[in-house]
């Protein structure tokens, strides 16, 4: 017996649906972020308008609209829609779909065939589109995260024409927040920081930021705004404490580090002698001498982690107890060291930019061209070698294209570093004189 479903089960249906996919756009005009492909006078505007769809490479990050795209041709172009992932499919597959569009080809009715990470076909499954592609009988969409010129045949590259899809900026994973809360009714319990915070986290990632959202959608509606570290708190999980138990291993060795950080050899000697009477293994002191060397001396004296690394070799080659005197000639070196936390701090500033900016393409000059296709679009263009260059420096811009120069290391003035910090100021004049 059939069962009916009655309208509120419908409702209960499209109330579970994942909030993706409730969004997902309707046409193309929706889709965010890729202008220069759906604009006005974008590829694929130009294409529907002649009304002559090519088979496509769409390479693109994860979460920029590649399915919705080929989903929404299909449907501007009159195309019956069919879809194909290269992870699930085989030859089988593929026999089929193509006994099946040229059926309806003979009807009057053209396919588009869209293939999800197509560069997971091997080379002879690639080469089973050759023939249908050339002569009609589907128009072949193939999404990829993967480089064309690596993944793909040569032969079906030519006969397809790649379209590059680009992360999803700022303004984009804006709009898609401002569509949860017209869908949701509500706006989203954060504030202005987090919010910022949330579109850096998705990455360009249209889709991972519509499940963080959903995530967020999910709360209480009384939820009160929150601020960076709730919304960590929420979307991520902290890492468990390692060996929480032995709180004096944890003691000592800081006191040990925080008495080479202000220059007392004498006492970082103590605190390394009750460290090894406690039965310490040497080894994991060697270890952490050899962090401190970088994070508390750096450039200042770079011998210093030289030092480390030679003290560390001496005592796995000699052991206790004859090895240890190699580890307090280095308890010695570093605690007499210049000090500097300039290394660290710009590798910690590093990695916030890198979080902050995401996966940004590095500028185009500065890429390798060893294909056509690369070639076309810019690859390498407008490089210029700096050995060529007056002093061996050129002063072009190595950061990415759309985002400002960050100066991330800065030298103190004092050891080593103080040479160094001449040399940069140095070069910063010329860079500002040659851009």
């Amino acid at each position: 017996m059939t069962r009916s479903v009655k309208t509120q089960d419908l409702f209960a249906v499209e109330l579970i649906a994942p909030l993706a996919d409730r969004l997902r756009p309707r046409a193309l005009g929706e889709v965010v972020g890729q202008e220069h492909l759906l604009g006005k006078a974008g590829t694929l505007t130009r294409m529907l308008a002649r009304g002559s769809l090519a088979s496509l490479i769409l390479w693109g990050p994860p979460g920029v609209g590649k399915t919705t795209i080929a989903r929404l041709l299909a449907e501007a172009a009159g195309l019956h829609f069919v879809q194909l992932s290269a992870v699930f499919s085989g030859v089988a597959d593929l026999k089929r779909t193509f006994e099946e569009a040229r059926q309806l080809r003979q009807v009057g009715q053209g396919t588009l065939l869209f293939v999800d990470e197509i560069h997971r076909f091997n080379r002879a499954q690639q080469d089973g589109f050759l023939p249908v592609v050339e002569n009609g009988t589907v128009v072949l969409v193939g999404a990829t995260t993967e480089n064309p010129s690596f993944a793909l045949n040569g032969a079906l590259l030519s006969r397809c024409q790649v379209l590059v899809l680009r992360r999803l900026d700022d303004p984009a994973l804006e709009s898609l927040l401002a569509r949860v809360e017209a869908e949701i009714g509500a706006v989203m319990p954060l504030s202005e920081e987090a919010r910022n915070t949330l579109r850096a986290m998705a990455d360009g990632d249209g889709r991972y930021l519509l499940n963080m959202a959903e995530q967020l959608a999910a709360l209480p509606p009384d939820t009160p705004a929150m601020d960076v570290a709730a919304l960590s708190e929420l979307l991520a999980k902290r890492a468990a404490l390692y060996d929480k138990d032995r709180e004096e291993h944890y003691n000592l060795i800081s006191a040990l580090h925080k008495a080479l950080r202000g220059s007392d050899p004498d006492a970082a000697l103590y605190w390394f002698g009750r460290m090894l009477a406690g039965g310490e293994d040497p080894c994991y002191i060697a270890r952490r001498l050899v962090r401190f060397a970088s994070e508390d001396i750096g450039i200042a004296d770079p011998n210093a982690l030289t030092q480390a690394l030679a003290g560390w070799e001496a005592y796995e080659r000699l052991g206790s107890p004859e090895g240890d005197l190699a580890l307090s000639q280095v308890v010695i070196y570093l605690g007499t060291a210049p000090k500097s936390n300039a290394a660290y701090a710009a590798h910690n500033e590093a990695m916030r930019a890198a979080k902050e900016t995401g996966s940004l393409m590095p500028p185009a000059q500065i890429l390798n061209a060893p294909t056509k296709l690369m070639k076309q679009l810019g690859y390498g263009a407008g490089y210029d070698y700096d050995h060529d260059a007056e002093d061996a420096f050129s002063g072009q811009n190595y950061f990415p294209d759309g985002m400002a120069r960050r100066d991330l290391y800065r030298p103190k003035d004092r050891g080593f570093e103080r040479e160094i910090g001449k040399r940069l100021a140095h070069w910063a004049r010329l860079r500002e004189e040659r851009q």
